[in-house]
């Protein structure tokens, strides 16, 4: 659970898991917000871009905004931006199931370890391929260890779910305290975790641990964690931020990833870029130009008047200058410029020595102090020569000074400001699930696989639902929530989404049948497979639905890409394509289908839907095995 204190190591585990997802993965910048908070722009796949944040001590995740960072960037950022900018995220690990994490990134012909430390006060530490610290955040140095530059980091702990059923039980066996104590200490679960895995188990949290059924609490822990690493399920409750909803908590609000909910659930680092907005007035185009016109013609002005100062006081110290130019001419003949220098320092009561103020060996010239004026004088050239070159530039800033009053005469056309205030669709519990909203308003949702087929009859499917299924062997598992008119929609989008599509046909047949009628428990000497279950009774059946999805971009009232049933589809979106079985890969499909939209799209829509329109938004869709687009 994660508190306002922190993350512990479950959600660790929970977050590294969804992060590992979004691989491969790029480094964009890398930003440092204060002493402890870092943000890294991550790179994906079909331009996607992700903010992962991080504040050492206390969590990690992805957000939907950094803060403002400083304008001049902290060292130990600009430390990272050298050795990681550009570099390829090879992985994302966990430390066991301890509060430390690790972004294995690869840059050229080396491998980075960039480690982040949520326990205590936090760090983060660059090591080279060998985890040899380059540089942490903080110094540290404990009784065991050192988090130094040249130190080696141990990048290893302990994971009692990755025991074998042997040390497992052996570590039980040999504990001291109660099931609850050694779970949560021993194994790092952590008081509310403990619990539940004795919960699934139904021992006593009392029980010594040395006593209860150690392959029965080894299978329950493993079931907790495989929750947790791939069928997460994000709430905020009365008690925290979760990946998985624990027995008898109270759910307050869900979210389709746990990034999503810790991004929701911690309180936005101070420094936002509304509050960095605040009070500043927004200007125009043309106003924006004209200032930095304005001020360009200033910086010229006085580039212009410093130059005519210095040939005036050239011209009034004539005498003393030609004199300087000639001596020093004739010294450089036969001296070194380190050994004039040093004349000139050990002659400083000299007053033509006095008045040179520092040498210029590369250019063969020197600073002269003439009645107050730093000049530069070239002593290989005559006082005349050196005169061209300050009226030289005098005639340089004038051009540019009256280049720029002529555009600042010329009218700047101030563009159109035609903002659109689109709101992006909202992450909603079932988005992690096949889904479409019928025609008359009933959602409909399907599995993506054996696991979520499972998930949705067990804990979704109510009493005035219907369970609808293609009469084929493999393929999702669809749940109607409840009545509907328009339940040919829901035949067609349960044909589509099985593997009817995926051998390539084009109508399949489907059954529906009531909540009560579905069962996981089989007859005597038969299995029912992870995902399957028994339907019993009559079903009503629905011959040769015909196989076909329409996915397309919904405007109102939110900006969205959704997919289902064409009768579903295509009245709620601006544009859309429909697919039907046919050659390309999904992911080949999903590119296809983006390009396709955007055709449809006039530039400055395009602009202001890229956030929405984009092959991950597409992909989540389109059907399994081959597809091709119908040509509308």
């Amino acid at each position: 659970m994660a508190t306002l204190q922190g993350m512990s190591g479950v959600d660790l585990r929970a977050l590294v898991a969804e992060a590992a997802d979004r691989l491969p993965l790029w480094v964009g910048k890398i930003y440092q917000f204060d002493a402890k908070t870092l943000g890294i722009r991550l790179n994906g796949e079909d331009r996607a871009k992700y903010l992962f944040l991080v504040e050492t001590g206390r969590r990690a995740h992805f957000t939907a905004e950094f803060p403002v960072p400083p304008k001049n960037p902290p060292s130990f950022a600009m430390l990272l931006r050298k050795h990681l900018e550009g570099g390829k995220v090879l992985g994302i690990r966990q430390l066991g199931l301890e509060r430390t994490m690790s972004l294995d990134i690869g840059k050229r012909d080396t491998t980075y370890h960039l480690i982040f430390e949520l326990f205590d006060e936090g760090n983060a530490v660059l090591c080279d391929e060998g985890y040899t610290i380059i540089k942490p955040l903080w110094h540290h140095r404990f009784k065991t260890r050192e988090v130094v530059p040249g130190a080696v980091y141990a990048f290893e702990g302990s994971d009692c779910s990755s025991l074998s059923p042997e040390a497992f039980g052996s570590m039980l066996a040999q504990s001291d305290r109660d099931i609850v104590r050694t779970l949560a200490v021993g194994c790092m679960l952590g008081g509310a975790y403990a619990e539940e895995v004795c919960r699934i188990v139904g021992v006593e949290k009392s029980a010594a641990a040395a006593e209860v059924d150690a392959e029965a609490v080894r299978e329950a822990l493993e079931r907790l964690m495989a929750d947790v690493g791939q069928r997460r399920e994000p709430v905020i409750t009365a008690s925290g931020c979760w990946p998985v909803v624990l027995a008898g908590d109270e759910v307050r609000e869900r979210f389709a990833t746990f990034s999503e909910a810790l991004d929701a659930f911690y309180p936005k680092t101070v420094g936002g870029k509304e509050e960095a907005a605040a009070g500043k007035p927004r200007l125009s185009q043309a106003e924006v130009i004209r200032r930095r016109q304005a001020e360009a013609i200033k910086g010229f002005e006085k580039k212009i008047e410093r130059n005519q100062r210095i040939v005036e006081v050239i011209y009034e110290n004539y005498t003393a200058v030609a004199g300087i130019i000639a001596t020093l001419d004739e010294a450089s003949k036969n001296r070194s410029w380190q050994e004039i220098e040093k004349v000139l320092k050990e002659n400083g009561d000299n007053p033509a020595a006095k008045m040179v103020r520092a040498v210029h060996p590369a250019d063969a010239a020197v600073d002269v102090d003439l009645s107050g004026e730093r000049v530069k004088i070239h002593v290989h050239e005559t006082i005349e020569q050196n005169l061209g070159r300050y009226y030289d530039q005098i005639k340089k800033f004038k051009k540019k000074k009256t280049g720029a009053l002529a555009a600042m005469e010329r009218t700047v056309p101030e563009k159109p400001r035609t903002k659109r205030n689109l709101p992006l669709q909202k992450k909603r519990w079932y988005h992690r699930f096949r889904w479409f909203t019928t025609s008359d308003g009933t959602l409909v949702i399907g599995g993506r696989d054996a696991s979520q087929n499972e998930e949705l009859v067990k804990k979704y499917m109510e009493g005035g639902d219907l369970f609808v299924h293609a009469d084929v062997h493999g393929g999702s598992v669809v749940i109607v929530k409840g009545a509907t008119e328009h339940l040919d929609e829901a035949v067609r989008f349960a044909a589509s989404y099985s593997n009817a599509w995926k051998a390539g046909h084009f109508t399949a047949d489907v059954y529906a049948a009531r909540p009560d009628q579905v069962s996981k428990t089989a007859e005597s000497g038969e299995y029912v497979a992870r995902g399957a279950f028994i339907v019993r009774g009559e079903r009503q059946y629905f011959r040769n639905a015909p196989l076909g999805v329409a996915i397309g971009l919904q405007m109102v009232p939110e900006v969205a890409v959704i997919g289902g049933p064409p009768g579903a589809v295509t009245g709620r979106t601006k544009v859309w394509v429909e697919l039907r079985p046919g050659q390309f890969e999904p992911n080949d499909t999903a590119r296809k289908v983006v390009r396709a939209l955007r055709e449809k799209l006039s530039e400055d829509e395009w602009k202001g839907l890229k956030n929405a329109l984009n092959t991950e938004a597409v992909a989540a869709f389109v059907p399994p095995g081959g597809s091709d687009i119908v040509e509308s």
